[in-house]
């Protein structure tokens, strides 16, 4: 095979096929394909070897050693069997086989690899005479099975472990999150580095952690291999490997090194003990001569880019080119979701200081970003930084691209936001009316918590509701912004960007602190943020979690049912079925209810309604909690002839939908011979007024809140008297 085109495949991480693609047309591989989680390619040998040496963004290189029938465990293993794997596997040679990918006959990926594993053993047994050991920590000769459909290929891993581990790290001194060099390295190589360190130009990385992004850059700048560092490749275990040829092209690789490159790396961090960690890396990689190091926060960056390399041209710009690149960290590495605007406030004043001229490249899940730097990027890569979805965001730096909002919040304090979507300055100009007129109508109702925003743009189909703390939190206001379902012909990206900069007016037109605004984004879990804030409503006390998707524990839509609760619990048995906030069992008992019983699934809501009970001073068996299936525990008590003064009804929609009335007759089954069942319906089609024996009250429009009234056509809800005798 020395003298012949080899078949080759690089791995990479999702999203970087291109970039990968790209850098082996550079390193003159040919019939160069970019394929799904990686780059197919064909090249002699020595080729072979560059690539496993020389790519910056590969975390793998394989050989392509066949593709055999795999319609069956049996006929994967002759297939393996017949091939001739002394060619490859020395004797004496310890051996090591993965396997990924399933059909419908190979469907457990370890089996598929044991059946390989097998085959090319007692292949080797008949030819050497002796099965080879298998080594699965560092074999001699690692081989890789790819299923696809009714095929398998074969490949040798020519590379080793993982080429992201240059040899630069010291292992467990290091800092926490540490990116990937291939990530950092693809990142680099899209953003268009290389060609400004071509030109002279610098890199900056005001929030370098381990310096990861720094060391890539200078070993690009000063044209050192990546791999140079590594002490085991994969290939030096395989039965072909010419080991002349491979000195030949690491000598080649150390005469390439260009140690008097005309570049900068500028990295710093705000955590002394990062640097310290990053200049032992630095000092490992060789590149001390290019990278420059300093512990300052990134907000503060303006302040480190001084030098010959800083100085202004005629036309008043900085001459050399630039390329601000960061990690930065965020809500679900290293920091909460409450951190996250002040990291982005430091990116943006970072970003700020750059000349217009310069770029800038980010890595994050957080799409916020992009508001607090008050530019759409120009081009975005989807990827995982470990397990975590993120995006490669590129920006343009220049004045032109810069948005922002000049606005006026309702205190009077004039700001100028940054923001993403040139169409957000409306939204500002309607937030600012709604919660003018909404905020005023509150104040004469004495109402703290209300909707001051609900969706009156279409482009910005979101809510806002301002909750205003109490006893503890007194002084403290929170703003939940809460995206309505996106249609599936919404631009993602956009809808990202304005939700974003809803987030950032919502705080300058509200006077709520950024980090006290929670975004809820359609698709968010249920969990909740884990934010509480203690509040009153009608005199009562409330603990809701704010920013909850399912169910805050203080639905503002459902203000005027809770009162109609309290008007009619006096004295009696009340029921709260369905309900998934609870609220409704505190004004039943703030209305004199005799008992009360909450039905509800989830066991969090237990101890909420607990301790909401006792806030406002309930306690005592005369309030129970059941944690059941609420049609469930309805059955059994209607079985059991138990019957209730006043039962609140309000079903989740999907349920209502699919058993319609038959729910509604179950429910008022419950209720006593001249009692009362209140049923929200939301935006249902159930019409009550047709039982028999049932008097119906509709009380939609009384029930509806003032902040409320764009939801009149959804929001539904009956008094619904019994007259009938069930016993």
């Amino acid at each position: 095979m020395k003298g012949n085109e080899l078949e080759l495949f690089a791995r990479c991480a999702s999203g970087f096929e291109k970039v990968l693609a790209g850098e082996l047309k550079g390193l003159g591989m040919r019939r160069v394909r970019p394929l799904k989680g990686g780059v197919a390619f064909f090249g002699q040998l020595a080729d072979a070897y560059r690539a496993c040496l020389w790519s910056r963004v590969a975390t793998r290189v394989q050989l392509v050693i066949a593709r055999v029938p795999a319609t069956d465990a049996d006929a994967l293993y002759q297939a393996v069997l017949s091939f001739a794997w002394e060619e490859h596997v020395p004797k004496d040679a310890t051996i090591a086989v993965d396997a990924h990918g399933q059909n419908d006959a190979l469907r457990n990926t370890r089996f598929t690899a044991l059946k390989v594993k097998d085959a090319v053993c007692d292949r080797l047994r008949d030819v050497h005479g002796a099965r080879p050991n298998v080594d699965t920590r560092e074999p001699d000769v690692a081989l890789d099975v790819a299923l696809h459909a009714q095929r398998a290929t074969l490949y040798l891993n020519l590379s080793g472990t993982s080429l992201h581990r240059r040899g630069y790290r010291e292992d467990g001194v290091q800092t926490e999150a540490p990116l990937k060099e291939t990530l950092a390295a693809g990142m680099l190589l899209a953003a268009g580095w290389q060609d400004i360190a071509s030109k002279g130009g610098v890199l900056v990385d005001p929030m370098c952690g381990s310096g990861t992004l720094a060391i890539e850059g200078a070993l690009m700048a000063t044209n050192r291999a990546p791999g140079l560092l590594r002490d085991r490749w994969g290939f030096e275990g395989w039965a072909q490997h010419d080991a002349d040829l491979w000195g030949q092209v690491l000598t080649g690789a150390y005469e390439a090194i260009d140690d008097a490159a005309d570049v900068l790396v500028l990295a710093g961090d705000v955590d002394p003990s990062a640097i310290a960690v990053a200049r032992q890396n630095v000092r490992r990689a060789g590149v001390e001569a290019v990278v420059r190091l300093f512990v300052d926060d990134a907000a503060r960056l303006g302040r480190h880019l001084r030098g010959p390399r800083f100085g202004k041209g005629a036309t008043g710009e900085t001459t050399a080119a630039g390329l601000m690149v960061a990690n930065p960290p965020y809500g679900r590495r290293l920091l909460t979701q409450r951190d996250l605007p002040h990291v982005n406030e430091a990116l943006s004043a970072a970003a700020n200081a750059l000349p217009s001229s310069w770029s800038l490249a980010l890595i994050t899940p957080d799409t916020s970003v992009d508001t607090a730097l008050g530019r759409a990027p120009r081009a975005i890569i989807d990827c995982y930084n470990g397990p975590i979805q993120a995006y490669v965001r590129m920006y343009a730096l220049d004045v032109e691209s810069r948005r922002a909002c000049d606005v006026v919040s309702l205190g009077g304090v004039r700001h100028n936001v940054s923001v993403a979507e040139k169409n957000s300055a409306q939204f500002a100009a309607r937030l600012r009316k709604a919660a003018k007129e909404r905020m005023r109508w509150a104040r004469k109702q004495g109402v703290t918590c209300l909707r001051v925003y609900d969706a009156d743009l279409p482009d910005y189909a979101l809510s806002v509701d301002v909750y205003e703390g109490a006893r503890r939190d007194e002084g403290r206001r929170v703003a939940v912004v809460e995206e309505h379902r996106r249609p599936a012909s919404v631009d993602t990206r956009r809808a990202d960007r304005r939700l974003a900069d809803a987030c950032a007016l919502v705080a300058a037109v509200l006077d709520v602190p950024r980090e006290a605004v929670i975004s809820v984004p359609w698709q968010a879990d249920a969990e909740g943020t884990g934010q509480t804030l203690v509040v009153e409503e009608n005199g009562l006390v409330f603990m809701p979690d704010l920013g909850d998707a399912f169910e805050s524990g203080l639905p503002l839509g459902m203000r005027g049912v809770r009162e109609l609760v309290r008007a009619h619990a006096r004295g009696g048995a009340f029921v709260n079925l369905f309900d998934a906030s609870s609220a409704a069992t505190v004004y039943a008992a703030a209305g004199g209810a005799s008992t009360t019983v909450t039905i509800n699934a989830f066991a969090h809501d237990a101890h909420r309604i607990e301790e909401e009970l006792k806030a406002n001073g309930f306690t005592g068996k005369r309030h129970r909690f059941v944690r059941e299936d609420p049609l469930a525990w309805m059955e059994r008590e209607a079985k059991g002839g138990r019957r209730y003064d006043l039962v609140l009804c309000a079903p989740p929609a999907k349920l209502l939908a699919k058993q319609g009335m038959e729910l509604v007759r179950s429910a008022l089954s419950l209720v006593d011979k001249g009692k009362q069942m209140i049923l929200v319906c939301g935006d249902s089609k159930i019409d009550p007024s047709g039982l028999d024996e049932v008097e119906v009250r509709d009380v939609s429009a009384a029930t509806l809140p003032h902040d409320f009234e764009r939801r009149a056509a959804r929001h539904r809800c009956y008094v619904l008297k019994n007259v009938a005798d069930w016993g």
